[in-house]
């Protein structure tokens, strides 16, 4: 193992121990327990259990301390990995850009959402296109220009920047082009785990698969005029970059006027749905967002030592991409299972409906990832908040705890620790 990677291994075990041993002093752990949870399974020195003498791979060990020695209070028997990088991803590169893919495919668990990333230079343009599923996208860098008509026929066309939002709903024909100066990156989300940006409905593509005299009758032009369609698909091209907004607009309106839908969404403009010392989280879903119908975001930012408090999900399996920092999440699942897996940025997570977890911050910078439910709502229920808003009596019996202790749990929801 690498020196880098070791140091890493014994600072989150010097960081377990200071955490288990706040614990017992709340009355949570008891002292004996927090000295076992010290003890493995992160290595020790003389500590042959927990050795591993043979080949393996210290820059993955490195950044997974979490499955290379799990805690002690993650179960023998493993819950579904919930972890895939974007690093994994076979990118499809093009003149103008690239797109690589997170689906069910890779990540088995992740049966309601589907994510892609994809990069467009200044000029380069995701062709005109729709899906048969929702599409809805954050900007992860630069700014983009994007196009759409509404289901009336009229036209949408939007800059968007860094943290901005857009939905296109199934079946809404749209495009995405970079501006200058360095285009653009972001990352799209599909109600659907299934989803393959491969398996697309394009305009070249279209034209391609359809007879001339067909398309000569369709739009009233001869058949010569359209010898140049494309053979096959475009996907991603290279383009000129595009002129000013107002221009496009106008022209792309015509007789039928500008959409009344605002496909995108500017998130930096709201305030923080919720701030606290640990970080804070802006919550956007249809109440807020009116064109996203079917998909909710939260864009929490978890400052050094904070963490994502405890809580689950009711109405809603939660995917999750990992924009930057550092992080660990534990999973409690049925069937007396847990399991704990750290995070790096460009990673995906993902966490089945009404399965209890965290997000802890493990880094030295801030930790900022992404909720994603396939709901036009946001939902969640604190651990914390159910515990202090349930019969005293009730909650000290199950816990072992004293009412002292229970009275310093925090009564309300605080997404975000420290409060």
């Amino acid at each position: 193992m690498n020196d880098d990677s070791t140091k890493d291994m014994f600072s989150r075990r010097r960081f377990l121990g200071t955490g288990s041993a706040a614990l017992a002093a709340a009355g949570i752990l008891s002292a004996a327990d927090a000295a076992a949870q010290d003890q493995k399974p992160y290595p020790t020195n003389g500590d042959r259990n927990a050795s591993d003498p043979g080949p393996g791979n210290p820059p993955l060990d490195g950044q997974n301390p979490d499955s290379a020695w799990p805690p002690a209070t993650d179960s023998k028997s493993l819950v579904q990995t919930f972890k895939y990088p974007f690093s994994f991803a076979n990118k499809r590169t093009y003149k103008g850009g690239w797109s690589r893919e997170v689906t069910v495919r890779e990540l088995a668990v992740s049966k309601t959402l589907a994510g892609v990333n994809m990069r467009l230079t200044a000029g380069g343009v995701r062709e005109l296109h729709w899906h048969t599923a929702d599409e809805w996208a954050i900007v992860l860098y630069g700014t983009a220009r994007i196009t759409a008509i509404d289901r009336d026929g009229k036209s949408f066309v939007a800059d968007v920047k860094k943290n901005d939002l857009w939905y296109f709903p199934s079946g809404i024909p749209h495009s995405i082009q970079g501006l200058e100066p360095d285009g653009t990156e972001f990352m799209l989300v599909f109600d659907d785990g299934n989803f393959s940006e491969s398996e697309t409905v394009l305009l070249s593509d279209s034209m391609s698969h359809l007879p001339p005299e067909v398309l000569s009758k369709n739009f009233g032009v001869a058949e010569a005029a359209l010898k140049n369609l494309p053979k096959q698909e475009l996907f991603i091209f290279q383009a000129a970059v595009p002129g000013a907004l107002d221009a496009d607009q106008k022209a792309a309106a015509g007789a039928l006027g500008k959409s009344p839908t605002d496909f995108a969404f500017r998130t930096m403009e709201m305030p923080p749905t919720k701030s606290t010392k640990g970080g804070e989280v802006r919550i956007v879903d249809s109440s807020r967002f009116k064109a996203s119908t079917n998909v909710a975001m939260a864009l929490v930012t978890v400052h050094p030592g904070g963490m994502r408090e405890l809580h689950w999900h009711p109405n809603a399996d939660e995917w999750q991409y990992y924009i930057a920092g550092k992080g660990r999440m534990t999973v409690v699942a049925t069937g007396n299972k847990a399991r704990t897996m750290d995070f790096q940025m460009g990673d995906v997570g993902y966490v089945e409906k009404t399965l209890l977890h965290y997000i802890e911050n493990t880094g030295d910078t801030d930790l900022i990832f992404l909720e994603m439910f396939k709901s036009s709502f946001y939902q969640d229920l604190s651990l914390s908040e159910w515990l202090t808003h349930t019969p005293p009596e009730l909650v000290m019996a199950h816990l072992g705890i004293d009412k002292a202790t229970l009275d310093a749990l925090p009564r309300d929801e605080v997404v975000v620790l420290p409060k």
